[in-house]
């Protein structure tokens, strides 16, 4: 089977959640990725490239509790698994190897 790589969002939201440890969600998420990227990241696609992320076992979530202000719906929590963290170290190896000998404007040296 061949290897799944992670597109765009999906690395960028690994790496927000590498950032933000514990507590993150969609909003937390979305926040992250836009304060470091200056890109506004729409809700539904964070929970989307999430979802798709943990199909592939890049990310783990539970349930919260219930609250009131959410109208007794609960929030789901999402964390980085080791699978997670290890196609995030791929991604960037990879990167930095194709960057490797790029002149100032981006052609080959």
């Amino acid at each position: 089977m061949a290897k799944e790589h992670l597109g765009n969002l999906e690395l960028m939201v690994l790496l927000a959640l590498l950032r933000i440890r514990r507590g993150a969600y969609g909003v937390p998420i979305s926040r992250e990725i836009a304060e470091h990227t200056e890109r506004e990241v729409a809700i539904g696609s964070v929970y989307a490239a999430l979802e798709r992320l943990e199909r592939k076992g890049c990310v783990s979530s539970a349930l919260g509790e219930p609250s009131p202000e959410r109208g007794g719906r609960a929030k789901r929590y999402f964390q980085i698994t080791g699978k997670g963290v290890r196609e995030v170290r791929d991604a960037q190896r990879m990167l930095i190897s194709l960057w490797q000998n790029l002149g100032p404007q981006g052609e080959s040296a």
